[in-house]
């Protein structure tokens, strides 16, 4: 068939680890060990099936089951608005029939011919604020230093630090003291060549914003992000420090509830680092922004932390956005989810060329979480 329809859909919440606990932010507590990510997978009444990260509710699902696949699904472009609560597995399935990887058919929207193999830098997201139990600045910089060693092992030459401590967890001076010793830290056990970042969750004010850069100068910090709320007039004002104290480092922003102005504030080049999530935003949406983003020089890095299944995904776009900046990558291991295919070296991953995203789904675990908090919708029977 040359447009199936969707026969069944099947969705179930996976249950991972990461290496270690993840400490707080700037305004949350504990994000804990645990991930938890959400998988959907369609199988078409030709007996194709395609599966990935999905938000999708019963209600929607018994909707969408019965569509063709060009309903929901317009090659050479994305999914439709009517098939975005299954995007990711739509993404996959259209790559599987093609034969294809997804960042093949990424790339073709724009056409150019990607690289291979295929790799995309990518940044260990894991320096959370883990040290909050020790009393001394020196204790807390060397955990947090040990940490990043760790990533580096793992392969990763990028890094992003979680600064922010006096917004909430500690008292605003102490906090500073403590975040400006983890970053100095850091950039001497992961040494001068690897990429720094500093993530505030907006935890800063301007003016602290600007202690912070200023202080750590020596430690040639990449971008900083979330310094505090999508503001015009503060960023405007930060940029014109930045160059005036000849600082190359750049303004990210866009995880979270962020400002729908922000595409706005990159071509005025107030912010310079675009994050908007790569699930609540998403793969169709961000092929069509990064286009843009591209045109205005401005840089894409998708945000999808305790997902896990975003490792994988955001890579693929930076096929068709040539001034993707960074997989973020946030280590965990998930039964139900093989992502081996995808190998982390020298700050690099690598995205392999199977059809689809390549990344296998386990029969046990998945049926096991279908069973037991999902559910599944078949065509003609509504459930």
């Amino acid at each position: 068939m040359n447009d199936p329809r969707i026969e069944r859909i099947e969705w179930g919440q996976l249950e991972g680890r990461r290496p270690r606990n993840a400490g707080c932010n700037a305004r949350l507590g504990e994000h804990g060990i645990v991930v938890q990510p959400a998988i959907a997978r369609i199988t078409t009444d030709d007996g194709a099936t395609g599966w990935g990260a999905s938000r999708v509710t019963r209600e929607q699902a018994a909707n969408l089951v019965g569509s063709r696949l060009s309903d929901v699904f317009v090659a050479g472009k994305g999914a439709s608005r009517a098939g975005l609560p299954l995007e990711f597995p739509l993404w996959d399935l259209a790559g599987k029939r093609a034969g294809e990887p997804v960042y093949a058919l990424a790339a073709a929207t724009v056409e150019v011919t990607p690289a291979t193999p295929f790799r995309v830098r990518c940044y260990d997201t894991s320096l959370y604020f883990d040290d909050l139990h020790l009393e001394s600045e020196q204790e807390a910089a060397a955990l947090i230093a040990a940490e990043a060693r760790e990533g580096y092992a793992r392969g990763h030459r990028a890094f992003k630090i979680k600064v922010g401590r006096g917004a909430r967890h500690m008292e605003l001076a102490a906090g500073l003291r403590r975040d400006i010793a983890v970053v100095r830290a850091v950039r001497e056990a992961v040494g001068e060549h690897a990429t720094l970042m500093m993530d505030a969750n907006n935890g800063y004010n301007l003016n602290l914003a600007k202690q912070l850069l200023q202080t750590t100068a020596e430690a040639g910090v990449f971008w900083l992000e979330e310094a505090f709320h999508e503001d015009d007039v503060l960023y405007r004002d930060l940029q014109a420090w930045l160059r005036a104290e000849g600082l190359s480092t750049l303004i990210a922003d866009g995880e979270g509830l962020a400002s729908p102005r922000l595409p706005e504030m990159a071509r005025q080049r107030l912010v310079n680092v675009v994050q908007y999530d790569i699930f609540s935003y998403g793969f169709t949406r961000w092929l069509e922004l990064g286009a843009r983003l591209d045109r205005w020089g401005a840089r894409t890095a998708p945000h999808h932390y305790g997902g896990h299944y975003g490792n994988y995904a955001s890579g693929h776009l930076a096929s068709a956005i040539s001034r993707f900046a960074f997989v973020e990558w946030d280590e965990a291991t998930t039964p139900g989810l093989d992502g081996s295919a995808y190998v982390v070296s020298d700050g690099w991953v690598t995205v392999p060329d199977e059809p689809g995203f390549g990344v296998g789904l386990e029969e046990g675990p998945f049926r096991e979480a279908v069973t037991t908090n999902g559910f599944t919708v078949s065509a003609g029977t509504g459930g």
